[in-house]
C-alpha cells in the first residue's frame, strides 16, 4: 500500500502510537522495512489455512528486534486474507500458559476480524446464525413464514454443523442453543451473560448458565473444545482461519519450576492436537527470545517439544528458510534503522501542516544522523533502539518541526535519553559501565 493513499484517521492512529513508544495495532505494512524476505512464504501459508490447513511458527528475536511488530504485520496479512485474529500476552498472573481455559478466555476477549474490533465474538456468533438462517431459507423455501419449523431447521442445521465438536464438548453447542433462544426472547441480559460464558468468562449468573443449560465454568479440558467450536463457527460465517499470537512466552523461564513445566506441556499439547488435525484453519503463532528456545529454562526442559521446534542456525541469517518452523529476526542495523525513520517521517509529512518544512528540515540524513546518535546512546546496539527512536523521530523532532515555523532540528535539538524513559534491556545497554549494569539478583 502506498503512503498517499492511506487514511488520515490511519495514519493518526499509527503516528499516535508510535509517539508513545509502542507498536501500533494496524498499518504496519506501510513501514515494514527487512520483512520482505518473510512474505512469500507466510502468504502461501495463510493461503493453506484458509483452505482449511493448520500451522505453527515459532518467531526468534532478541528484545527490541520486532516480534510483536512482526507479529501484528502478520497479523494484518491474515486478515486481508479474511481469518480473524487474537494476540495474546502470555502472564504468569493473568494469562498463565498452563491454564488453557485462560488464554482461550484472553482469545475471545481480544478476536479481532478486518471489520470487527477486539471482542469481537458475538458479532460472530451473530454471524454465524444468519448464515445458517440463509441456508435454510434456500434449502426449504417451503417454511416460508412458518416460524417454528423454521427455528427447528436452523437449530438441526446449528447440531450438524458442530457433531464433531459436541462429541467431546457439548456444552458449546448447548452455550449456541442457550444463546439463540434468549436472543429470539428478547432477553439481551440473559444473551449477553450467555455469550460472556461461551467466551470462558468466569462469574455468569446462574440464571444464564440454566438458560443455556450448561453448569459450571470452563475448565482447562473443555478449553481446547471450544478453540475447534469457535474455528467451525468462523468459518461458517466467512472467516476460513484464526491467527492466533501466543506472545512474550519466554516469560515461562520466569516462574516456578512445576508451572513451568506445565505450561511447556500444554504447548506441546497444543502442537499434537494440530498434527492430528483437530484444528483445521488454526494458524498458531509463538514469539520468544533465543534463551526461551536454546536455554535450559526454557524448551529445552522438555526434549519433545525441543525436538519439534529444532531449527538449524549455524548458517548465516541470509540463508535461513521463511519456511523453517522457527523464524529468525535479526533485528535492525543503522542501515535499517535510517530506512524505518525514513518511512515514518513519509507516512507523517502526508498528514503534516507544513509537509514541505518536514521534507526540508528532517531529510534523509538528518534521519541517518539521529539514527547514528540513538544508537550510540544505547552502547552501539542498533537491535534495540527503534522503540525510543522513533518515538524521539516523532515526538521530538517531526512535531515541533511541524509546530513552530522557526525550529530547525540540526540547530536547536540535541538528543537526549533519561533513564525513565528506558526499558530494562535499554538502560543496561546504556550503562556507561559495568557497575551501573541492573542484575537480578535471587
Amino acid at each position: 500500500m502506498s503512503v498517499a493513499s492511506v487514511s488520515a484517521a490511519r495514519r493518526r492512529e499509527v503516528i499516535d502510537a508510535l509517539r508513545r513508544g509502542t507498536v501500533p495495532q494496524s498499518g504496519l505494512d506501510l513501514f515494514a522495512v527487512g520483512l520482505d524476505r518473510f512474505t512469500p512464504a507466510l502468504d502461501e501459508r495463510i493461503s493453506t489455512i484458509a483452505s482449511g490447513g493448520a500451522s505453527f511458527h515459532a518467531i526468534r528475536g532478541e528484545y527490541g528486534s520486532g516480534k510483536t511488530f512482526f507479529a501484528r504485520w502478520l497479523a494484518e496479512r491474515a486478515k486481508r486474507s479474511g481469518l480473524a485474529t487474537a494476540e495474546i500476552q502470555i502472564s504468569e498472573t493473568e494469562t498463565p500458559l498452563h491454564k488453557l481455559e485462560t488464554v482461550y478466555r484472553r482469545l475471545t476477549e481480544r478476536l479481532t476480524t478486518a471489520t470487527e474490533p477486539a471482542s469481537a465474538l458475538r458479532s460472530v456468533v451473530d454471524g454465524w446464525f444468519y448464515t445458517l438462517e440463509q441456508e435454510v431459507d434456500e434449502a426449504h423455501p417451503e417454511l416460508a413464514g412458518d416460524n417454528a419449523a423454521l427455528e427447528e431447521a436452523v437449530e438441526d442445521l446449528l447440531e450438524e454443523r458442530l457433531r464433531a465438536v459436541a462429541r467431546t464438548t457439548p456444552a458449546f453447542s448447548a452455550a449456541l442453543r442457550g444463546y439463540r433462544k434468549a436472543t429470539l426472547a428478547g432477553d439481551s441480559a440473559a444473551a449477553e451473560a450467555v455469550i460472556a460464558w461461551l467466551g470462558g468468562q468466569k462469574a455468569v449468573a446462574a440464571s444464564a448458565r440454566r438458560t443455556a443449560g450448561v453448569r459450571g465454568d470452563l475448565d482447562h479440558f473443555a478449553a481446547l473444545g471450544f478453540l475447534q467450536g469457535l474455528l467451525t463457527v468462523l468459518k461458517d460465517c466467512g472467516h476460513p482461519g484464526l491467527l492466533v499470537v501466543l506472545d512474550e512466552i519466554e516469560t515461562l523461564q520466569r516462574v516456578r519450576g512445576d508451572v513451568r513445566e506445565k505450561g511447556l506441556n500444554a504447548l506441546r499439547q497444543l502442537l499434537d492436537e494440530i498434527d492430528a488435525g483437530r484444528f483445521p484453519g488454526l494458524f498458531l503463532v509463538i514469539t520468544g527470545t533465543p534463551a526461551f528456545y536454546d536455554g535450559q529454562q526454557g524448551i529445552q526442559r522438555l526434549p519433545p517439544l525441543s525436538q519439534r521446534l529444532a531449527t538449524d542456525f549455524s548458517t548465516d541469517p541470509r540463508f535461513d528458510s521463511p519456511r523453517a518452523v522457527q523464524l529468525r529476526l535479526t533485528g535492525f542495523d543503522l542501515v535499517r534503522l535510517g530506512e524505518l525513520g525514513c518511512s515514518v517521517r513519509n507516512l507523517y509529512a502526508g498528514a503534516a501542516k507544513h509537509p514541505e518544512r518536514i521534507e526540508a528540515l528532517v531529510d534523509d540524513a538528518y534521519v541517518a544522523e539521529l539514527a547514528t546518535a540513538m544508537t550510540g546512546k544505547l552502547g552501539g546496539r542498533a537491535g534495540i533502539a527503534p522503540r525510543l527512536f522513533l518515538r524521539k523521530l516523532v515526538a521530538d523532532v517531526l512535531d515541533r518541526v511541524d509546530e513552530f515555523d522557526e525550529f530547525d532540528p540540526r540547530k536547536h535539538y540535541a538528543l537526549t535519553v533519561n533513564a525513565t524513559e528506558l526499558s530494562e534491556v535499554e538502560r543496561n545497554a546504556a550503562a556507561s559501565s559495568a557497575d551501573e549494569i541492573e542484575l537480578e539478583l535471587p
